[in-house]
């Protein structure tokens, strides 16, 4: 009887062993973000409040990982969710990038809500993401969506990977929700390093149909010393009414001064397909839209895993309406926040 009880326990032991061996995680991470900002009209804070407030910049907790299912076959999950600390609304948690999928060598798939990969491509550029100052302010197409395929080649020729987003056909609706018959799916071509560590330079070409726009974009990142100079152009066109089209450019430095990030960044959007043109117009859009932002910034890692930072960002344009050409009422944000990554 002890023998059989002592083999079953070595046996159950040497499971557990092998299926270690196996898997990565399940691994719990999360990020808090909260920053002070004052704004004039509230067009581009995360809750469109003026004044002065306490900004909730996407903090959020999630679990990841991975489990191999024999030679080349890796499952790999993720579950993410935005925690809101600082709304007064009853939403505390909200959906973010939320998938199953599986890796081999040619290439991985996944099913679930995630990033579109025309998203995606933007790469480091948004020296100022997830804040008011996000590109997202200037330009359309920076969707997270849910009910589809995701598709990552692995490096052509050690050089480019293939990317692409297919949503399922009960997800075919434009930003306004209204249901809408065009395919939506979203493709890039991706060369160098997002991170500019492996490479010192970052490509990428996209295609969107996603979210009622069709869009195209470009950009460009290049790290030479301490400075990171980086690019993106953007056209962007409704679905529904052709009218409704423009370019979007971006330009931006970073420089490292002795462990302080340094950024600026300027932006011009003729499409109106970005949050402070919508915000700032109540959706009445207008013609020959002209739309500029400037922001300067720094950021500071105290520790491997905490981070201050501050920006000024001043949004300004105008259009022309039936009146003829109108201004639109500027917003000058100042923001001071800290980031803790665990």
């Amino acid at each position: 009887m002890n023998k059989t009880l002592i083999s079953t326990t070595l046996a159950s032991m040497f499971t557990l062993t092998s299926f270690g061996a196996l898997a990565d995680g399940p691994n719990f991470y999360g990020r808090l973000d909260l920053a002070v900002t004052n704004s004039d009209t509230g067009a581009t804070t995360q809750e469109k409040k003026d004044g002065t407030v306490i900004e909730n910049n996407f903090s959020h907790i999630g679990v990841k990982g991975s489990e191999t299912l024999t030679k080349g076959f890796d499952v790999i999950y993720q579950m993410e969710f935005q925690v809101e600390n600082t709304s007064s609304n009853k939403d505390v948690f909200k959906a973010r990038n939320t998938y199953l999928g599986l890796k081999t060598v040619a290439g991985t798939l996944l099913v679930g809500r995630n990033d579109t990969v025309f998203k995606q491509s933007e790469g480091g550029i948004d020296l100022f993401g997830n804040s008011n100052a996000d590109i997202d302010r200037l330009v359309g197409g920076q969707t997270r969506s849910a009910d589809g395929i995701w598709y990552y080649s692995p490096k052509i020729a050690n050089a480019i990977s293939i990317n692409a987003t297919y949503l399922m056909e009960d997800n075919h609706r434009d930003a306004n929700g209204n249901v809408i018959d065009e395919t939506q799916y979203a493709i890039s071509a991706i060369m160098g390093d997002k991170k500019l560590k492996n490479q010192n330079y970052y490509l990428a070409a996209a295609y969107n149909t996603i979210g009622g726009i069709d869009a195209y974009r470009g950009v460009a990142q290049v790290k030479l010393g301490d400075f990171k100079i980086g690019g993106l152009f953007q056209n962007t066109e409704s679905q529904t009414d052709s009218t409704q089209e423009g370019n979007s450019y971006f330009v931006n430095v970073a420089y490292n001064l002795n462990g302080i990030n340094l950024k600026a960044e300027y932006g011009k959007d003729e499409a109106g397909f970005g949050k402070y043109y919508k915000n700032i117009t109540a959706d009445v859009r207008g013609t020959e839209i002209d739309v500029q932002v400037i922001t300067l910034g720094a950021d500071y890692k105290l520790t491997k895993s905490t981070l201050i930072y501050g920006h000024y960002a001043m949004y300004e344009g105008d259009h022309n309406t039936l009146a003829g050409k109108v201004s639109l009422e500027d917003d000058n944000i100042f923001t001071i926040g800290a980031r803790y990554n665990f």
